[in-house]
């Protein structure tokens, strides 16, 4: 009788929103920081956070980058 193992992985992804209010999904495992716009960069103003991940990109949210720091370390779901 042949055994069949079946692996189960679940990637727990954040939901964060854009400049536009569309929604951004984020793996944590990939974000490598997390800035605050400063006020010499061309955003727009309703951006809070930069968020930088290991492909290189960085995306911009309008959550502050403390809500995103606690989403990332799993204190609360992101989400609707």
């Amino acid at each position: 009788m042949i055994s069949l193992v079946t692996m189960l992985f679940v990637l727990k992804m954040i939901s964060l929103h854009g400049p536009g209010g569309q929604m951004i999904e984020l793996n944590p495992g990939e974000v490598i920081s997390l800035r605050e716009p400063s006020s010499q960069e061309h955003f727009a103003k309703s951006i809070k956070c930069i968020v930088s991940t290991s492909d290189g990109k960085f995306h911009t949210v309008l959550e502050d980058c403390n809500t995103v720091k606690q989403m990332l370390e799993g204190d609360h779901e992101g989400g609707d």
